[in-house]
């Protein structure tokens, strides 16, 4: 006799075959998925997408990164915003590697002044900078000291990194903003540096009056995190820049001859990296402490018919801008004393980046000193992009310019600042042509220890008309010379970007793996029309309160009657 199974036990055994079937199906998911790993992002700025390079390098480290960010404590939304994204950011990067670790820490946290004092002074010491936080408290106003940063150490090794940016003239929302896009670079770039095992070398070009080590001390200094710097000496001397990756030439005052330009030209074309920093004009500030009045001459150099040929043309004129640096200028006398103020002093400009290039995105405002046009000019095969322009409210002065103080004292009239956005600094990629084609004999152009290249591999180079923007100011202590930061202005106490645009120029032309182009990301910032708020505010409130709530009683309403009538027949 056959025993009747009931309809229960039968629902009873396929239940326990479904839960089976769905483990199994679980666990083979996740076994496939140690193999195999992908994630799908439906942002449209891809917000939680890595870039290429910043993923390979995460996949090589072989130990532990550890990161100490100091974003933890009672903060406005906009800094809560930026903690919650270097979180979310380095969650992102551990899910590429087993090696990334982190802890955030509240630097304020202890009640005893001394020994949150002593904390500022070790996270100061080791390179962060603090930023002083206004906040609304018990109807006043209260100022806090918070680090917007964090310590990187991987191997016995550490580095500083500046989570919050510092831009002149722009918004805290906008400034909070473009510190989030730049969380993957800024947080990959120290995993870099900390990194790097073999540094690709870099040369400040000597022997035509270039700025001296003194001068380009704090800029040398930051790029040797990255890379191994030295000065280099061409003196005719062939294999010269043989194993450098890239040269900076810093404002020479001196005549190059065809043999050092020959020696730089087949550099370039063998895949070597310029940056060239000149001054078409010369000027000096030197001349204007003891007269009123200098003039701006030419700047000979014999390097004009290279960068032509190259792409590029370097005017003899001078920029004044009504976006300037203010200078101190004696204006009065009480009693003995001179009295001093600062005023703008139109051939400093400031230049202000507006274009979204990995070099220039989200940078600082740029400090320059007699800085002058660029054109670009037809080269075949070569892509030019403007990377620098002058202010809106610009004009130029042609050599020979004479420069008198006496404009500081008058009331600037606008309309004769009339041209915009003047070229500054340009970027030019491509296969460059050797300016000594046909210009050799075939000696020279068969000789195998000079291996003549007529054109170049694809390259870059970068050529800004002010060498001064890789200058640091310089002070005595105890009758030694001491740099500045570079970008620092001793007079109006402002850090301009000039120390990250030679990072991010010197990045771009030798990084290899691409990983700067993380610079380029753009998050659009969605802020609240506060005018809105304030006159539909509560409406809007109490619909996102009562709407869910009366789905749900509907939801539950529906469900209960559907019951019934299904156990009712």
């Amino acid at each position: 006799m056959v025993k009747k199974v009931s309809k229960k036990t039968l629902l009873k055994r396929q239940n326990i075959i479904q839960l089976i079937l769905s483990l199994a199906i679980i666990f083979l998911i996740n076994y496939i998925g140690s193999f195999w790993f992908s994630r799908i992002d439906l942002t449209a700025e891809k917000r939680y997408s890595l870039s290429p390079a910043t993923i390979n390098m995460l996949k090589k480290l072989d130990d532990i990164v550890y990161f100490k960010v100091y974003l933890e404590g009672d903060f406005p939304a906009g800094f809560k915003r930026l903690r919650n994204e270097t979180k979310e950011m380095l969650n992102q990067f551990r899910a590429y590697s087993k090696n990334i670790e982190y802890e955030f820490i509240n630097p304020s946290e202890s009640p005893d002044k001394k020994t949150r004092n002593s904390i500022y002074r070790q996270l100061y010491m080791k390179g962060l900078d603090p930023t002083n936080l206004q906040t609304a408290e018990n109807g006043g106003r209260s100022e806090k000291i918070i680090f917007p940063g964090a310590i990187v150490t991987y191997k016995e090794r550490e580095v500083p990194v500046q989570l919050l940016l510092s831009q002149m003239g722009v918004s805290s929302d906008q400034v909070l903003n473009n510190s989030v896009q730049s969380l993957e670079y800024s947080l990959a770039s120290a995993i870099r540096k900390l990194s790097t095992v073999q540094k690709p070398k870099i040369g400040f070009i000597e022997g035509h009056g270039e700025l001296g080590k003194i001068e380009v001390e704090d800029i040398a200094g930051a790029l040797s995190e990255y890379y191994s710097v030295s000065r280099v000496n061409i003196n005719h001397k062939l294999n010269s820049l043989k194993d450098y990756k890239s040269i900076i030439i810093a404002k020479p005052d001196s005549i190059f001859d065809d043999k050092d330009k020959f020696i730089i030209d087949q550099f370039i074309m063998k895949g070597g990296k310029v940056l060239w920093l000149i001054d078409p004009v010369f000027a000096s500030m030197d001349s204007l402490r003891n007269n009123n009045t200098t003039v701006g001459v030419i700047n000979t150099l014999n390097l004009e018919d290279m960068l032509f040929r190259y792409g590029v043309r370097l005017n003899t004129n001078l920029i004044l801008d009504m976006q300037s640096v203010p200078i101190p200028v004696v204006t009065g006398q009480m009693g003995n004393q001179p009295q001093q103020s600062l005023l703008p002093w139109y051939y400093f400009p400031v230049l202000t980046p507006s274009i979204n290039h990995p070099i220039v995105n989200n940078l600082n405002a740029v400090r320059t000193e007699f800085i002058s046009s660029i054109d670009t000019v037809g080269a075949k095969g070569i892509k030019k992009t403007i990377l620098l322009t002058s202010s809106k409210y610009s004009k130029v002065v042609n050599t020979p310019a004479i420069i008198n103080l006496e404009i500081l004292r008058k009331k600037p009239d606008p309309s004769s600042f009339n041209k915009s956005y003047i070229p500054v600094a340009v970027l030019l990629e491509g296969k460059f042509h050797s300016i000594f084609a046909n210009r050799l004999t075939p000696e020279i152009m068969n000789n195998p220890e000079i291996g003549f290249k007529n054109i170049s591999t694809e390259n870059k180079m970068i050529v800004i008309a002010d060498g001064d923007i890789i200058k640091n100011q310089v002070y005595v202590s105890n009758g030694k010379k001491v740099p500045y930061p570079l970008g620092y202005d001793k007079y109006t106490k402002h850090t301009f970007g000039n120390k990250d645009l030679i990072l991010n120029a010197m990045n771009y032309l030798c990084d290899d793996s691409g990983l700067i182009s993380a610079r380029s990301k753009e998050l659009k910032l969605r802020l609240l029309d506060k005018s809105e708020i304030s006159d539909s505010g509560l409406f809007w409130q109490i619909i996102n309160i009562i709407i869910p709530i009366v789905l749900i009683i509907g939801f539950g309403i529906y469900q209960t009657t559907m019951r019934k009538r299904k156990y009712s027949t």
